[in-house]
């Protein structure tokens, strides 16, 4: 028996919570994850999309992919695993998450060569604690009814599936490969560690109160190679002679409130809001 036709499918649809910002469009080293995660797949897969929620389908950066759906909510990556065995049922898939900085194409070569059509999955071992990692794993059709029914009946993580499957376990060849990134400071660490250098970025940011009086404008356009608020507020305080403590102010990046140590990106618009009672 033949093994079925394997597509690409880069889970895009998280709402990046505890990154504060879109995952998804994170660059290292020149490229949004995104990107690099569609270019990785290439070599392996007959086809690709991109798994995304029906409300991000118009994102510029989503947009520029053919694009699968959602059709569950709140279920995390079963929604869009199992919407890509809707839409091409007689695929099988190589699923990767989009926040994956460190995987390369060596990594996915060993996955794809040790793939076994007959089992649910084939998936690596966590370095970490050796737990099946199934965001970076190919999804076989026969998987597709028992995932179902796990989410229907109120199952839905994929690594308990897998755990619970005649999936096919691989050793990582490289154990930081699947290290994945969530937050602020992993992003930084990853940042450091990936050696990625940056261009200047173009960012707007309006004062308020004390602070306008003290910069003499409410807003300007800067570049900058500042990568947090914190960073930018500094140069700024240096610049201006700001009197008042990150400490005592809060901070919104693109018209919500964020915190210090979120990423910046190119065309954020960064305002810093002073105590109500000015200072």
């Amino acid at each position: 028996m033949s093994a079925a036709p394997l597509h690409g499918l880069v889970l895009a649809g998280g709402r990046s919570t505890r990154m504060k910002r879109d995952k998804a469009a994170l660059v290292y080293a020149g490229a949004a994850q995104l990107e690099r995660a569609w270019e990785l797949l290439e070599p392996y897969t007959a086809q690709r999309f991109v798994s995304v929620r029906a409300d991000q389908a118009g994102d510029a950066l989503r947009a520029r992919y053919p694009q699968i759906h959602d059709r569950l909510e709140n279920v995390g990556p079963a929604a869009g695993i199992l919407a890509a065995f809707d839409a091409h049922p007689g695929a099988a898939w190589l699923v990767l998450a989009c926040d994956l900085p460190f995987l390369d194409r060596d990594t996915l070569a060993q996955l794809v060569a040790q793939r076994d059509s007959m089992r649910a999955a084939t998936a690596f071992r966590s370095a970490h604690d050796g737990l099946p990692e199934p965001l970076c794993a190919i999804w076989e059709p026969a998987s597709r009814a028992a995932l179902a029914a796990g989410v229907t009946a109120g199952r839905s993580c994929p690594r308990k599936f897998l755990l619970g499957s005649d999936a096919k376990l691989i050793d990582l060849p490289q154990p930081a490969a699947l290290d994945n990134v969530n937050e602020s400071r992993e992003y930084w660490s990853a940042m450091d560690t990936l050696n990625a250098t940056s261009a200047p970025l173009s960012l707007r940011v309006q004062y308020f109160a004390l602070l306008r009086e003290q910069a003499g404008r409410s807003d300007e356009a800067l570049a900058t190679h500042a990568r947090t608020p914190r960073e930018l507020y500094d140069e700024l305080r240096a610049r201006h002679a700001f009197t008042l403590p990150p400490e005592l102010l809060r901070v919104a990046v693109n018209d919500e409130f964020g915190d210090w140590s979120q990423p910046l990106a190119d065309g954020d618009a960064v305002v810093f809001i002073p105590p109500v009672a000015g200072g």
